[in-house]
C-alpha cells in the first residue's frame, strides 16, 4: 500500500475572521511555529504578507514551499504550488488566504480546491478567511457594505473543517491599528476608513462572524453527540418522531433565484435540514424553453447543486399545485418562494404562485423573500 493510500483524509483547521488586519495570518503563522516546536513537519505552502512587518517577522523559521511562476496575457503571476507540496508530502501545511482566485492556467480555478487536494492526500491544513467570502452570506455582505463579494467559498467547504477559530478584534482597535499603518500603508488606510472600514460596517461584520462562529461550534458538537448510527429515510411514515426539517426552494429564471437560494440552504443549514432546489415547467424538457430562460435555470440550478442541494425539475401546468405536492410527498416542512415583483397595474384575477402556494400549504412554512438590495 502506498503512502499516500494509508494516510487518513487531513485535517482542516480554518482562522476565521471578519476583514483585513484582525490578525488572521498572525496566529495561523504563532501555531506554526508551535507545532514546530512540538516536532511536527510542517511547512508554509502560501503567505501574503501585505506589507505588515509583525506579520512577515512571524515566517522566519519556517520552511517556505517556493511558489509557482504562471504567465497569464503578458505577465507573471505567482500562485501557490500545490504540486510541489503534495511531492513535499508534509505532515501539515498553512495556507493563507483561503478564498483566492487562481490565476488562469492553474491546474485548479481556486485556492480552496487545491487545499482539497492536500487533505485527500492526508495532508492537515491551517487556513485563514474572512466571514463574507462564505457562499450563503453574500446577499446579506452585498447589503451591509455595499460591495459585490466575487471571491466565495460554499459553505459545505468551511463546514468539512475539524475546527474553526475565531480572530477576533473590537473594532476600534482595528480602526487605530488601520490609523497606525499597521493594515496598509497611509493612501490606501485612508481609502478604506472612507469605504470598507467604517465602524459600523466592522462591527455588523464582527457580529456575523461571531454568530458563524458560534454556529460551527454548535454543529460540531451536535454531530459528536449524534450516537444514531441509522439513516435518515427521506420518506418518514406519518406518526414518526423524526424531528428533521426539510426545506424546499422554488427554482425560476429570476436574477432572485441566486439570493432564495443562498437564504434556504443557510436556513438549512442552521436546521440541519435537507434541502431541495425544485424548478417546475409545463414540460420536463428544458431543451424546448427559450434560451435565456433555460440558461437562467440551469445556472441556478448548477448553483444550487454546488451549495449541495438536491435539484429537482417537474412537469405542471399550475406551478403552484406541483410544489406542493412534492412537498408533501417529500415530508418539506418549509417553503421557500420569491416575492412577487411589484406591479403598475394589479393583476386582480390572476394571483402569482407565491399566493397560490400560501393558500395551498397551510400545513407547511411558506416564507415570500424579497431581493436584498446593496446599502445606499
Amino acid at each position: 500500500m502506498s503512502e499516500a493510500a494509508s494516510r487518513p483524509r487531513g485535517k482542516l483547521k480554518v482562522f476565521l475572521g471578519y476583514a483585513a488586519g484582525v490578525g488572521k495570518t498572525y496566529r495561523m503563522l504563532e501555531e506554526a511555529h508551535q507545532l514546530k516546536r512540538e516536532g511536527r513537519d510542517i511547512v508554509v505552502g502560501y503567505f501574503e504578507p501585505h506589507g505588515r512587518q509583525d506579520t512577515i517577522a512571524r515566517i522566519e523559521g519556517l520552511e517556505v514551499v517556493p511558489r509557482q511562476r504562471i504567465e497569464y496575457r503578458g505577465h507573471e503571476f505567482e500562485e501557490m504550488d500545490a504540486d510541489a507540496i503534495l511531492a513535499r508530502r508534509p505532515e501539515i501545511c498553512a495556507v493563507d488566504e483561503f478564498p483566492h482566485t487562481n490565476v488562469p492556467g492553474s491546474a485548479r480555478g481556486k485556492r480552496w480546491e487545491d487545499v482539497m487536494a492536500l487533505l485527500d492526500a492526508g495532508i492537515d491544513v491551517l487556513t485563514t478567511m474572512n466571514v463574507q467570502h462564505l457562499e450563503s452570506l453574500n446577499d446579506q455582505m452585498r447589503e451591509i457594505t455595499g460591495i459585490q463579494v466575487r471571491e466565495t467559498i460554499p459553505d459545505w467547504v468551511v463546514k468539512q473543517a475539524s475546527e474553526v477559530v475565531l480572530i477576533d478584534l473590537p473594532p476600534r482597535a482595528l480602526l487605530n491599528r488601520l490609523q497606525r499603518g499597521v493594515v496598509y500603508g497611509p493612501d490606501k488606510a485612508q481609502s478604506a476608513m472612507e469605504n470598507f472600514f467604517k465602524e459600523p460596517t466592522l462591527a455588523a461584520l464582527r457580529e456575523m462572524a461571531l454568530r458563524q462562529t458560534a454556529h460551527e461550534v454548535d454543529v460540531r458538537q451536535s454531530e459528536a453527540a449524534d450516537l444514531d448510527p441509522l439513516p435518515r429515510r427521506l420518506d418518514r411514515p406519518a406518526g414518526s418522531s423524526d424531528p428533521r426539517e426539510r426545506i424546499l426552494i422554488h427554482v425560476t429564471e429570476s436574477p432572485a433565484a441566486a439570493g432564495l437560494i443562498r437564504r434556504g440552504r443557510r436556513v438549512a443549514d442552521y436546521l440541519k435540514a435537507q434541502c431541495f432546489a425544485v424548478c417546475v415547467l409545463p414540460s420536463s424538457e428544458m431543451a424546448k424553453l427559450p434560451k435565456p430562460t433555460r440558461e437562467a435555470i440551469e445556472q441556478h440550478l448548477d448553483f444550487a447543486r454546488k451549495l449541495h442541494i438536491e435539484t429537482r425539475v417537474l412537469e405542471g401546468r399550475d406551478a403552484a399545485e406541483a410544489l406542493v405536492d412534492f412537498a408533501r410527498r417529500n415530508g418539506v416542512t418549509q417553503i421557500f418562494l420569491a416575492k412577487p415583483p411589484q406591479r403598475s397595474v394589479p393583476f386582480l384575477n390572476k394571483k402569482h404562485i407565491a399566493m397560490k402556494v400560501v393558500d395551498l400549504a397551510k400545513d407547511m412554512q411558506v416564507t415570500v423573500v424579497a431581493e436584498r438590495r446593496p446599502a445606499s
